[in-house]
C-alpha cells in the first residue's frame, strides 16, 4: 500500500522520532510505514489521519491492491 507518511512528515518539519513517539510507535515502525513495508492497523491509520488531520484516504492509496 502506498503512503505520503514521509511526504507529510517533512513538509511539517517533524521527525521520525517525534512521529513515533506521538503514536505510541517505535521509529522503526515509521521507517516501515514510510517505506511501504509495513500497513498499519486499522487503529494505527486512524491516530495516523488524526496527527495530520486528513482523511485516511489522503494519507493511503490502496489502489494497487487486488480487490
Amino acid at each position: 500500500m502506498k503512503n505520503r507518511l514521509e511526504e507529510l512528515r517533512r513538509e511539517r518539519g517533524v521527525r521520525q522520532e517525534d512521529l513515533a513517539q506521538a503514536l505510541g510507535v517505535s521509529r522503526q515502525t515509521v521507517i516501515s510505514l514510510e517505506k511501504g513495508k509495513y500497513n498499519p492497523s486499522l487503529a494505527l491509520a486512524f491516530r495516523l489521519a488524526r496527527y495530520f488531520a486528513l482523511p485516511i484516504e489522503e494519507i493511503f492509496d490502496d489502489s494497487d491492491e487486488q480487490k
